[in-house]
Formats: structure tokens, C-alpha cells, sequence
């Protein structure tokens, strides 16, 4: 008894060898851009504006080899009995990866007079 492959046998195989010898197509790439998101606080409300903003002397930016911008004081409602207010000074800081500019935090009055909010500066 002679044992015969057929042509049917054969074809299959050579095609399913052919597939593996192929190489695999690239992978399929996505950009995602994300956006900063600003910091959620707790709303610092103050029943009465703040004083008027201290003058700075800006002094020269320290040495750094990344780009750093100065962010203006700004007073800081504490509550406290006598003196309510804190003066935070300015400061240098290194500019985040993305960011082009720092919009400073500032006390807006609220609609109808119940307070005065604060909005933190972020980066743009």
C-alpha cells in the first residue's frame, strides 16, 4: 500500500508556513495630549478685602539651568483675632514642562458683597 499526500494536504501547509515567516505588522500608535488641570482647593472666602499689596524688591533669579519666573506675594487670610492677614512673599520658581506663563492669584469681591475670594495664580 503506497501512502500518497495529496496536493490538498500539501497546499495548506505551505500557506500556513508562509504565514508565519511574514512578520507581524507595526503596532499602531496614539498621541494623547493632556491638559494641566489647576489644583482644586478649598475656597478661602474673607468677610473683608485684603490690605493693599506690599511692594517687592524683585531680587535676580538664582542660578539654575531651567527657566525660572518669579511669582508676585499675595496676602493670605488666616482669621486670626487682631491681624486676619498674612503676606506671603514672591518667590522663584522653575517653569513646568509646557507651561508659558504664571497668572497670578487674586481677591475678587463676590456678587452681592458676601465676601471676598480668593482664586490661586496658575500656570498657562
Amino acid at each position: 500500500m503506497r501512502s500518497s499526500v495529496s496536493a490538498c494536504m500539501v497546499l495548506p501547509a505551505l500557506v500556513a508556513l508562509a504565514a508565519c515567516s511574514s512578520p507581524p505588522p507595526p503596532p499602531q500608535t496614539t498621541q494623547v495630549i493632556v491638559q494641566p488641570q489647576p489644583e482644586v482647593a478649598m475656597a478661602t472666602i474673607a468677610p473683608m478685602p485684603p490690605p493693599p499689596p506690599h511692594s517687592e524688591l524683585v531680587p535676580p533669579p538664582p542660578p539654575s539651568g531651567e527657566p525660572m519666573v518669579w511669582q508676585p506675594g499675595h496676602w493670605q487670610y488666616t482669621g486670626a483675632a487682631g491681624n486676619p492677614w498674612y503676606w506671603r512673599e514672591g518667590r522663584y520658581v522653575t517653569v513646568p514642562t509646557g507651561a508659558s506663563a504664571w497668572v497670578p492669584g487674586v481677591w475678587q469681591q463676590q456678587v452681592g458683597g458676601s465676601g471676598w475670594l480668593w482664586v490661586a495664580g496658575h500656570w498657562a
